[in-house]
């Protein structure tokens, strides 16, 4: 059975199309769809309309790709716009499968499925999937849900670049502070998925160009992550967009994304963190393939 699974993020448009024993190809495109959501509550028509063009393109795919059963989930910034229905409506009809708005819970219980779906490293395992809304910190079945992602970040803190010292002091504390009621007195193996995360280590790896097989298992140590943050925020947009390995369409929630990393990595005293390239999609992708 041949199934495509599609992650409706507040930043990014996610596919993966597969069956039991092969990928056959996994798609990404940065749409912005929450950008604002935090203070309208509202998806703007500008963002959808983007959005909409993805999935359309992601549905032509499916068919012309033999997908025998769809897939599709919405996260942070749909659980929060009053006006989700009508996106809701409008993404069916381009991916011929209405999108299911999923709980935080349920986001990272598939985001850590999919990230250990590869890995052998030792227990405990904590998985941190920073998205756009919100961050999923998940160890086995206990999830952590927390409104604060890169684009949410990103709407609150000053869109001054280079950032001043005092405006990155303040977007640093704003970070800090959603995430210090989680408490970790456990050594653990920390993972981390999702778009924020494998940008962050393809930086840091000064890549030429994106490369999956140099980001997915990358381990990325607090040091490097201090390194990139610092050099982020002296940046210009138009200097960050030119970063070889990093998606232009991604450079305007970067620097606050590395942001939210610091925070999480801070709070739970954690030096290093392994890079995953697996995540909500494949835990998505492997549910439909043990049900079908």
């Amino acid at each position: 059975m041949r199934v495509g699974v599609v992650d409706i993020g507040t930043n990014s448009m996610r596919l993966l199309i597969r069956d039991d024993d092969r990928e056959y190809g996994r798609w990404v495109e940065v749409t912005g769809l929450g950008k604002g959501v935090d203070q309208t509550k509202q998806l703007s028509q500008d963002a959808m309309e983007r959005t909409l063009l993805v999935l359309h393109r992601f549905g032509e795919q499916m068919t012309a790709l033999g997908v025998e059963q769809r897939k599709a989930v919405a996260t942070s910034a749909a659980r929060e716009a009053l006006n989700r229905e009508e996106f809701l409506d409008r993404a069916e009809a381009a991916l011929a499968v209405r999108p299911d708005v999923i709980s935080g819970v349920e986001e990272g219980l598939l985001a850590f499925d999919g990230a250990t779906s590869d890995l052998v490293v030792p227990d405990p395992i904590l998985v941190t999937d920073i998205g756009g809304g919100s961050t999923e910190l998940v160890m086995y079945d206990t999830v952590f849900s927390v409104a604060m992602g890169s684009v949410r970040l990103t709407d609150r803190m000053s869109d001054v670049y280079p950032l001043p010292e005092k405006d990155w002091e303040m977007a640093m504390e704003m970070a800090w502070d959603a995430f210090r009621d989680i408490a970790n007195d456990e050594l653990v193996t920390h993972v981390g998925v999702a778009g924020t995360w494998t940008s962050l280590a393809a930086i840091a790896q000064d890549l030429p160009r994106y490369d999956s097989r140099k980001v997915h298992g990358y381990v990325l140590h607090e040091l490097e992550l201090d390194r990139v943050i610092d050099m982020l925020c002296d940046m210009t947009l138009q200097e960050i967009e030119a970063i070889p390995s990093l998606d232009p369409k991604r450079a305007p929630v970067i620097r606050a994304g590395a942001m939210v990393a610091h925070a999480v990595t801070g709070v739970l005293h954690i030096e290093e963190t392994i890079i995953s390239e697996r995540d909500t999609l494949d835990g998505l992708a492997m549910r439909l393939l043990d049900v079908t």
